[in-house]
């Protein structure tokens, strides 16, 4: 179980760093005016080696300061830009759509369907894309991670529900943010940036306050960028060092400080790993890779997540048939997508072996990953223990014997 953990922590860890990494290239190729790919790749490079050396320097306490930062700038500066785009439209919605439909001259943009509407594959696509990012959610690592930096189980609690409330609010930003961009700017001059879509927010920061609104908001993306960079490497090295060399390798019994050096040599690892995937999916839209990461996790880990907390009669074969075979089918319908080849904006140009139409793979693997941990669980001959189970949902739905474990 402790390998089957790790691996589907990679992996995610691996997903979600492919669409920060692209995010700072292109953020940062907007900032300099770089328009060629090797300029942009060379600034992918540059910025992973300070992410890096970050991490390393700061470990988890930089890393959780500077979450509680960027967390607070980016709600305050979206807020001042949402309320900003409002002033400018009377506090009307009516009105910024209205600006947004005579600025793009196309009414479709606000009908459902624009993108996802065109044909019975691409509204599959769509629910697929929303059962990824709705369920994927509670399945991210470096989310999860997060319940073990606070002192009990009733403050975990409470984070996730100011959390909940926080992250609705930020959504509510973007879709002003959105139409906000689209009417002051346009398509067409967002498409021609520097790092294209991505480039949507500094734009219009730069429409509303200038150089100055521009820097600020820019500052803020790039916190945003370290802090879940951050969050992912120390996750999948604090992972790899824990669970499969001190757990698995080492039986238990690391040398004293052997788990910390581990864990520092995966930091570096894992950063380069992401510096050549960054480079690799440069251009592609950060809002579609990060979907990809969510159906990963949807599929990896969270039926086995939903069984542990309700059915009895999960087993670990169970776990393992879920995390092994949701991950597996993830990655593979994700291989064989229009995302890496067969398509105008895939990760590789020239070459075509797209079988599967979906660009996202959720509803496929996210449904395979639950019926084969309930598969694995009814075939298996050796049933768990009624009072380890017993304990368990006592544990995991009041939070009873928490605090003991998250302070060992």
């Amino acid at each position: 179980m402790r390998i089957a953990a790790a691996i589907s922590t990679l992996v995610v860890c691996f997903f979600y760093l492919l669409a920060q990494m692209a995010g700072a290239g292109g953020l940062v190729a907007l900032l300099l005016g770089i328009n060629d790919r090797v300029g942009q790749s060379v600034v992918i490079a540059v910025v992973g080696a300070l992410m890096i050396l970050y991490v390393l320097v700061g470990g988890m306490k930089g890393t959780t300061w500077v979450q509680i930062i960027k967390a607070g700038l980016l709600i305050a500066g979206a807020g001042v830009m949402t309320v900003w785009v409002l002033a400018i439209n009377g506090f009307n919605l009516s009105t910024l759509l209205d600006s947004a439909v005579e600025t793009s001259g196309n009414p479709a943009i606000l009908a459902p369907g624009l993108q996802y509407g065109l044909s019975d594959i691409t509204r599959l696509d769509f629910l697929s894309l929303g059962l990824a990012l709705v369920l994927g959610t509670a399945a991210l690592p470096h989310v999860l991670m997060r319940f073990y930096t606070v002192p009990t189980a009733k403050e975990a609690r409470k984070s996730v529900v100011w959390a909940i409330w926080l992250i609705g609010i930020f959504y509510v930003f973007t879709l002003v943010l959105g139409y906000g961009a689209a009417a002051l700017i346009g398509a067409e001059r967002i498409a021609a940036a520097p790092g294209g879509a991505n480039s949507a927010a500094p734009l219009l920061a730069f429409e509303l306050g200038g150089s100055v609104l521009l820097g600020i908001i820019s500052a803020v993306a790039f916190a945003t960028i370290l802090a879940v960079v951050a969050g992912l490497t120390i996750t999948a090295a604090a992972s790899f060092s824990h669970d499969i060399y001190a757990s698995v390798v080492k039986k238990g019994n690391p040398a004293p400080g052997a788990e910390v050096k581990v864990a520092r040599r995966t930091v570096l690892v894992i950063g380069l790993v992401a510096i050549i995937g960054g480079i690799g999916a440069n251009g592609q839209n950060v809002a579609f890779l990060v979907a990809l990461a969510f159906a990963v996790a949807a599929s990896a880990n969270l039926p086995t997540i939903v069984y542990s907390l309700f059915w009895r009669n999960f087993t670990t074969q169970g776990a393992l048939w879920s995390m092994y075979g949701g991950l597996a089918s993830a990655i593979i319908l994700i291989s064989l997508s229009p995302v890496v080849s067969g398509g105008e904006k895939s990760m590789l140009q020239g070459v075509d072996f797209a079988i599967f139409p979906l660009s996202n793979p959720g509803i496929v693997s996210i449904p395979l990953a639950f019926f084969l941990g309930w598969l694995g669980s009814v075939l298996d001959k050796k049933k768990e223990s009624l009072e380890k189970q017993t304990e368990m949902e006592v544990r995991s739905l009041t939070g009873v014997g928490a605090e003991k474990s998250v302070a060992h």
